[in-house]
């Protein structure tokens, strides 16, 4: 019974920390239809702008989102739209939005940015509603230099050799060490960091196959017919998620000398 009490509040929690991007998927299926036709003056992307705009004030309203945590999602938000712009360039065109919208920054429409808060959202739920604190934590400077590298890594890959395989070495190396801990049902549970962001990456690249599927975005090989987005992917979101943690970890909480990391208030 302890067993079932604690699956269900495991779920409970990942699936609440994890509502804006689940209500982002829904919208997504949902919207499928709408095509590339405009419906009174605007489009479908422009109704995911304000689908997204409508949730986030609704989770502001709600108190289910502290400011402190939409601060640092809407930072996200920001260095992920300088990224997308870059790789959507006619001249990279690493992905394509197929379909037009009114609210766009040249090729990207503005609820794209959207999607990276998602993820920012359920890390900053996730370590109030788990009761998240971190063990061996590496110093936010060493983090941060690797988040960095990581993004810029994402742009300079087009003009000098892609540096991903340092990159994972790196964060390897000084994550090695680091536990995370979470409360269910009143128990301390601790896991290694490593396994729980890889497990992160995977379920954001399903939520990537899903979203290609219902032409969210497209890839160069996906344009044709879709198909099932390269495993290869996994490795730039476990990229992304560190910047996305950093920020997050850095924002909302603090780490002592030897590497502990809390909540701020907790």
């Amino acid at each position: 019974m302890m067993v079932l009490k604690a699956s269900f509040e495991f779920i409970y929690k990942a699936a609440s920390a994890a509502l804006f991007g689940i209500l982002l998927l829904i919208a997504f299926a949902i919207t499928a239809s709408m095509g590339s036709q405009d419906h009174f003056g605007f489009f479908r992307y422009d109704y995911l702008l304000f689908y997204a705009l409508v949730i986030q004030v609704c989770l502001l309203y709600l108190k289910l989102e502290s400011w402190a945590e939409a601060k640092v999602i809407a930072l996200f938000h920001i260095m992920a739209m300088v990224m997308e712009i870059f790789l959507t360039h006619p001249q990279i065109a690493s992905w394509q939005y197929p379909q037009p919208a009114v609210f766009k920054i040249l090729t990207v429409p503005l609820f794209a940015g959207f999607m990276y808060s998602a993820v920012g959202s359920f890390f900053a739920r996730s370590l109030r509603l788990y009761q998240v604190s971190f063990s061996k934590l590496p110093s936010f400077s060493n983090m941060l230099i690797l988040a960095l590298c990581a993004y810029i890594n994402f742009m300079s890959k087009f003009f000098i050799p892609d540096v991903r395989y340092l990159l994972f070495l790196w964060s390897v190396v000084i994550f090695w060490r680091t536990k995370i801990r979470f409360e269910l049902q009143q128990h301390q549970i601790q896991l290694p960091m490593l396994p729980v962001l890889i497990v992160l990456a995977f379920i954001i690249w399903v939520a990537e196959n899903i979203s290609t599927f219902y032409k969210i975005w497209l890839y160069p090989s996906q344009v044709d017919a879709w198909h099932m987005v390269g495993w290869g992917k996994l490795g730039s979101w476990y990229l992304l998620l560190l910047l996305s943690l950093v920020l997050v970890l850095k924002i909302l909480g603090h780490r002592d000398s030897a590497g502990h990391w809390q909540l701020k208030n907790h």
